[in-house]
């Protein structure tokens, strides 16, 4: 009896470590085997036979979205010009690694994707904002034989589904689905935060608002503004420019400014040295702003280099948040939050390095 208990119990113990094998080598299979199928932003399928391992991303913003939802340790490479100055860009203050990856071409806004340069660095996928067309983006995925996914910013400003739409399939592909997720729920969360804060505020009792300073392809002055500012659709502020009915960046008339007289204005910090310029020459004109005699010019961080840096953005809308509304945002600190939203889309806090690199929020320096 005792040998056939003893005989049993063995037979039981294979059969269950038959059983675990079989199970342990059925949920690699799955994993390995495991197609990913995605529709880019070009209406492309592209299709993947496992979660890549090795990963690039190219063109304006692309590396940015790629480092808000994916793991960095996956890149195999990065453009020359996210290897230059880091000013402005807190995805590259918040990876300085990036500077020692191989280079896969020159980037920027006048360069094409480097086949031969992708090649070397052998990654798995292509992420790139180069593509104008699903032609351009079949033509880089022939030459290279790597799947490529187009990602788009889209035309809706810093909040819109078509960025939201880029990061989850970065997320999807790259099989961290759960980062990718928390990352956009929480620029929704930010963009229903701004709303709710100031939608309920009656039109007659707001301050009027421009913002002029705005980087277009290189420092400008007070008259390079913008029409439809995304900033100040997403604070429900009253932007003077509106008037005009034109949208995206544009240079204004300069006395157009002060037949508008605004109550307030917001300098980007990327161009102060030029406003600064024009007031030393022109002194007449800003003592006939209104919003020059009565002290309320206020600096904003910049945030457009190599496109739009969706955090940074984000906390200057909820600065401009404070000094419009300031009972609405009474529990908001500029400083904390700029370095909330850093933290939560890059990991760290890079608020600091920021305002080393250009100065802090508050009123026009004097």
């Amino acid at each position: 009896m005792k040998r056939k208990r003893i005989l049993v119990l063995l037979l039981t113990i294979s059969l269950v470590i038959m059983v675990v094998g079989c199970s342990a080598q059925g949920a690699n299979i799955s994993k390995t085997d495991e197609k990913i199928s995605v529709t880019d932003s070009l209406g492309r399928t592209v299709e993947f036979e496992s979660i890549p391992e090795k990963a690039v991303a190219i063109g304006a913003g692309a590396l940015r979205l790629y480092t808000y939802v994916a793991d960095t340790e996956k890149l195999v490479g990065v453009e020359e010009t996210e290897k230059g100055d880091s000013a402005g860009r807190p995805y590259t203050i918040a990876n300085p690694q990036f500077i020692d990856l191989p280079t896969i071409g020159a980037g920027g806004p006048n360069n094409a994707p480097d086949p031969e340069q992708l090649l070397k660095v052998e990654p798995d996928v292509i992420f790139t904002t180069y593509a104008g067309d699903a032609a351009a983006a079949d033509e880089l995925q022939s030459k290279t034989g790597i799947p490529v996914v187009a990602l788009s910013y889209g035309t809706e400003g810093v909040f819109g589904d078509a960025i939201y739409s880029s990061m989850e399939k970065i997320g999807e592909i790259m099989g961290d689905t759960k980062k990718s997720t928390a990352a956009v729920a929480y620029l929704k969360e930010c963009e229903t935060d701004l709303n709710k804060r100031t939608e309920g505020v009656d039109q007659p009792t707001k301050l009027t608002t421009y913002v002029g300073g705005l980087g277009s392809k290189g420092a400008q002055g007070i008259v390079s503004t913008q029409g439809d500012y995304s900033l100040f659709n997403a604070i429900n502020a009253v932007n003077v420019v509106d008037e005009t009915g034109k949208t995206g960046g544009l240079m204004i008339d300069k006395e157009q400014l002060i037949k508008w007289n605004p109550t307030v204005i917001f300098l980007d910090y990327g161009g102060l040295v030029k406003v600064k310029e024009d007031m030393m020459a022109n002194p007449e004109y800003y003592a006939a702003l209104e919003a020059f005699k009565t002290d309320q010019v206020y600096m904003i961080l910049p945030y457009n280099s190599y496109t739009t840096n969706l955090d940074t953005a984000i906390a200057d809308a909820y600065y401009m948040g404070t000094v419009l509304y300031p009972g609405k945002f009474n529990d908001v600190d500029p400083a904390k939050k700029a370095d909330e939203i850093y933290e939560t889309l890059l990991g760290t806090k890079v608020y600091d390095q920021m305002v080393k690199d250009y100065g802090a929020y508050g009123k026009l320096p004097k």
